[in-house]
């Protein structure tokens, strides 16, 4: 299979009709920010459009812009959301449930399938990401 570098925009926008018919997608994610879970550029997800979303879930949502986040669900009142990046030390995005494009399903690294947790105890361990991920990226990148 041919890998192909596509934007984000047009990729995103094909991906979203696509759940919106109730398939699901494929893409291999860039960026770090959903380190140590996700490593952008080598793992890919499995993303599905789901009728609710929870507190731990991996989202990709639409933000202003257009702009496109990839990250944990920490917060949810009502249809307001929180998102946080499990490779950030701080910083969230906030947005409505209507900009949800997906869940993530499934994480593919290496060809080895891996169901997603909802993250409860790194988030618990918040305060102390930034030495955790300083010494995992010492290591494992």
């Amino acid at each position: 299979m041919d890998k192909r570098t596509v934007a984000n925009e047009l990729l995103l926008e094909d991906a979203a009709m696509l759940m919106d018919e109730g398939r699901e997608v494929t893409f291999t994610p860039l960026g770090s920010s959903m380190l140590p879970f996700i490593k952008g550029g080598k793992d890919s997800v499995r993303l599905k459009k789901m009728p609710e979303v929870e507190v731990g879930d991996i989202l990709l949502v639409r933000l202003p812009g257009p702009r496109y986040v990839l990250h944990r669900l920490i917060r949810k009142d009502g249809s307001d959301l929180t998102l946080m990046g499990d490779g950030n030390i701080a910083g969230v995005e906030t947005c409505k449930a209507g900009d949800v494009l997906g869940t993530v399903t499934a994480i593919i690294k290496d060809k080895r399938t891996v169901v997603p947790g909802k993250g409860r105890i790194w988030r618990a361990l918040k305060p102390f990401r930034r030495y955790i991920l300083g010494i995992y990226r010492r290591i494992a990148l």
